[in-house]
Formats: structure tokens, C-alpha cells, sequence
């Protein structure tokens, strides 16, 4: 499986968030992963709950607006019709008309007129997004890398603050949904850095430009109108909903309709205040893994040792077997420990190829790819959570000897892959699974292990072919 760790994993590229099967993501932290512009860890801020003691910390300070970045002006790299210059500007030109036109379906969902009115006053389109929403970037991170930034002892320790802190709510979520306090502290200091990194886009703004401009505008209406829901009703004000470009908001950032189906009310104080409310945002999103199946008592997934003859054509997402079954392909759990449930059902994820280490991803690794349909994200979370619990480190190395491909090597290995029959898709620098099953195909062919491993090696054998 592809080492390459950016953009190129979510699809279509710049929107993992919106992608999402429930719309959240770490497209804020992406979009800082390409700019440079990580903040370090060694900031920290805390959520106060209602009504909290003198010694509760004091809510975090939102980052100050940094100046606007103007757009491109530039067509859209997706070629999409509705990503040319020229649409860009006849869209964004009536853009207040299109708002306007929104107001029927408002009221469908219950929203006053003055409301209506009150919070789409003023708003005018952010086309910077069009340049972020397009935006392939030509160098990526590997994975070993992007673990590292986002696994990090200060990171880790502050994530250990929040667990003690905020005991009591982790305590009642617990017991009332049955989800590892672990995975909701490592989804809060994964997406947000606890509260640190959020983003400080308007969500109404940007959601509103990306309802009437460019390639997604069905898609974004949705979340335009739940972000009116959600102010209409008074569970948020206006100030607190800012966060990424994709309107995605709050310390483990949800998207307007991921708030509207798994938002919750986790103190009684009638409101479902994810952003400055611990207990209900903590509540939420256990609600949320909850309600997309997560398993109560068991892991995410396991490091595993792969013999060095293994079939890699079995580490496929649609390939699940029993753990008892991988063992018996000589699959062992890395430390010499054993897997407690040997009847859970399990795929095989290598995803530095047969280099790297391996793992066996269970229903709740599915789970945190409901979160964000990134594989690194979801591995991250994983192992947040472990090392959180008190885990150790992965057991075996990486291969940080290998080169990660820019998106133009990654363009011409699909080409390659194209021209002597194995990959069918449409060359586009993005390493997904059509990607991956040409690359195991040819590596077959050639008898290389059949890891559908993106190197640089690969990409020599293909230009000498």
C-alpha cells in the first residue's frame, strides 16, 4: 500500500473533510501540513465546562484573524468547468443572489426570516478557497514523517492533562456510550492539537462560497443550511463557529451536518455546545464513534510481524479474516504478544510496503475511517490513543531510507502502470487503491513482493520496462 501521506490519500484532493462519510477530518491540520505552518506543540489551552470552579481552566483564546490571502485568479487544477476563472467570477458576481435563493429551503427547515436575514447579512464570498479546494500539492509527507509530527510527547502529555482534567465527563461518556476515552482524547489533540489549531475561517462564510462557487456547490448547500439550523436553534453562536476552509469547526471538528446528526447535549444545560463545552463535546464525539459502530472492549488494530514470503495481494481492505486465520498465515503480533480475540475479524494494512511494519486493522480502525477516509489519520488516532493508555512506540522500523515520489514521479508511475496494461484509472499523482492493485499487479509480474508499494525503486523498474 501507498507510503505517500498528503492530499493524495483523500480524494478528491483539498477535501477530506467534506469527502468524509460524516464530513470529519484533519483538513485544517492538512492545509498547515503543506503551508509550514504547524504550530508546536508545546502550545496548550483547555476547555472550561459551565458553571466550573475558580481553579477550571479558562477557555482557550481563539487565534487572532491572520490577513486574507487574495485568490489565484488562476482555473482550478481538478479541470473541473465550474473551477474555470471565468465561472469562478460569474459565480462569485452572484453570489448574492444565490444566498437569496437559499431563504425557501430555510424555511423548510424551520428557520425564522429575521434569522434568515441576521446571519446572512453582509456575507460575500472567500475565493481563496477556490486555490485550497484545488489545490496538489507537488511534494507530500511519508507516513514515518506524519506520524512523527502528530505523535509527539508534548502532545502526549498535554493529552494526559486533558484526561485528568476533564475525568468526570470522560467518566459519564464511558459509561453512558461505551467509547475508549483514549480515542476521543486522541481525536481532540489529533484534529485541533487540544483546541489549539481549529482554524479561523468563518464556517457561514466559507460554506456559503463553496454553496455557489465552484465543483461541489450541491454538497456545501447542505452544510450552508445546517449552519443556519445550528444558529437559529442557539446551540453556537456565529464567533464560535469558525474553523477550516470545508466549514469543518470545533476541537475535533465537525461539519455542520456531522453536528446536526451526532451533536449532544452532555451536560443538561439545553444547549450542544461542542466548541467550548467539554462535557459536550466530549459526549459528541463518543456519540459519534458510537452511532458509526464502534465496539465497546476491543482495539483499533494491531502491530504485526509479516513474514518475508507473505502473498501482499492479501493486504486488501476487502480481504478480512479472523486474527486466527492471519496466524495461520504466519502473521504474529509484534512484542511476542498474543491477540485476545482470535474470532475478530481483521484486513492487513502495510502501509510502507513490505518494508515497513504491518497491521491488522479491526471494526473500530473502520471506525476512525468514518471519522476521515485517510488511512494515516486513522492509524494515527490508533496509536495517539495506545500511547495515551500508556502504550510504547510502533515495534519495528520504518524504512526512512526510502524517497517519497513528488506528484510528477507519481503521475508518470501511473502512466507507466497505464501504458503496459495494468492500471485502467485516469493519471492523476494521487496513489489510491486502483493505483495500488496496478503497482501489486506489475510487481507480481516482475517478482518483487507484491506490496503495491509507491517507491522510487518501483518506478525505476517500470521506466526500464
Amino acid at each position: 500500500m501507498a507510503v505517500v501521506v498528503a492530499l493524495a490519500l483523500l480524494a478528491p484532493p483539498g477535501e477530506a473533510r467534506a469527502q468524509a462519510s460524516n464530513g470529519n477530518g484533519i483538513q485544517g491540520f492538512l492545509d498547515n501540513l503543506f503551508t509550514g505552518s504547524i504550530a508546536n506543540d508545546g502550545q496548550s489551552a483547555s476547555l472550561a465546562p459551565r458553571g466550573g470552579s475558580e481553579q477550571t481552566p479558562s477557555p482557550p483564546k481563539r487565534p487572532a484573524s491572520s490577513a486574507a490571502t487574495a485568490w489565484s485568479g488562476e482555473d482550478g487544477a481538478s479541470g473541473h468547468p465550474l473551477m474555470t476563472s471565468a465561472a469562478i467570477r460569474q459565480a462569485a458576481a452572484n453570489f448574492s443572489n444565490c444566498v437569496a435563493a437559499m431563504w425557501p429551503d430555510a424555511a423548510r427547515r424551520h428557520i425564522t426570516r429575521e434569522n434568515f436575514e441576521r446571519f446572512t447579512a453582509g456575507l460575500s464570498p472567500d475565493l481563496r478557497i477556490m486555490d485550497l479546494m484545488d489545490s496538489q500539492p507537488e511534494f507530500t509527507k511519508a507516513i514515518w514523517d506524519y506520524l512523527d509530527i502528530l505523535v509527539k510527547d508534548a502532545r502526549l502529555a498535554r493529552g494526559r492533562e486533558i484526561l485528568a482534567t476533564y475525568k468526570p465527563q470522560f467518566d459519564a461518556v464511558e459509561k453512558a456510550y461505551g467509547v475508549d476515552r483514549y480515542a476521543i482524547a486522541a481525536i481532540w489533540g489529533i484534529e485541533s492539537n487540544y483546541s489549539t489549531q481549529m482554524g479561523d475561517r468563518s464556517v457561514l462564510q466559507s460554506t456559503a462560497t463553496l454553496a455557489c462557487v465552484g465543483r461541489r456547490q450541491k454538497y456545501f448547500r447542505d452544510e450552508f443550511l445546517a449552519a443556519l439550523e445550528i444558529l437559529n436553534r442557539g446551540d453556537l453562536r456565529p464567533e464560535q463557529m469558525r474553523g477550516s476552509w470545508a466549514g469543518a469547526f470545533g476541537p475535533t471538528q465537525f461539519m455542520p451536518t456531522a453536528f446536526k446528526r451526532y451533536a449532544v447535549d452532555g451536560d443538561g444545560d439545553g444547549r450542544r455546545d461542542v466548541v467550548d463545552n467539554p462535557a459536550d463535546l466530549i459526549a459528541s464525539t463518543a456519540n459519534n464513534l458510537k452511532k458509526d459502530g464502534w465496539q465497546t472492549g476491543r482495539a483499533w488494530g494491531y502491530e504485526v510481524v509479516v513474514p518475508n514470503d507473505f502473498n501482499y495481494m492479501l493486504a486488501d481492505r476487502a480481504k478480512a479474516m479472523t486474527l486466527a486465520q492471519w496466524e495461520q498465515l504466519g502473521i504474529r503480533r509484534a512484542g511476542n504478544k498474543g491477540f485476545p480475540y482470535s474470532s475478530d475479524r481483521a484486513y492487513l494494512l502495510a502501509p510502507a510496503g513490505a518494508g515497513g511494519p504491518g497491521f491488522l486493522m479491526l471494526q473500530n480502525f473502520r471506525v476512525f475511517m468514518k471519522y476521515n477516509p485517510a488511512e494515516a489519520y486513522a492509524l494515527a488516532i490508533g496509536h495517539f490513543a495506545d500511547r495515551l493508555r500508556g502504550g510504547s512506540p510502533f515495534v519495528q522500523p520504518w524504512p526512512r531510507q526510502e524517497r517519497v515520489l513528488s506528484r510528477t514521479e507519481r503521475l508518470e508511475l501511473q502512466q507507466l502502470l497505464a501504458r503496459q496494461g495494468f492500471y485502467r484509472g485516469t493519471p492523476d499523482g494521487q496513489i489510491g487503491s486502483g493505483t495500488r492493485e496496478a503497482l501489486r499487479g506489475f510487481q507480481a509480474s516482475v517478482g518483487a513482493p507484491a506490496d503495491g508499494f509507491a517507491s522510487s525503486d518501483v518506478l525505476e523498474r517500470l521506466r526500464r520496462r
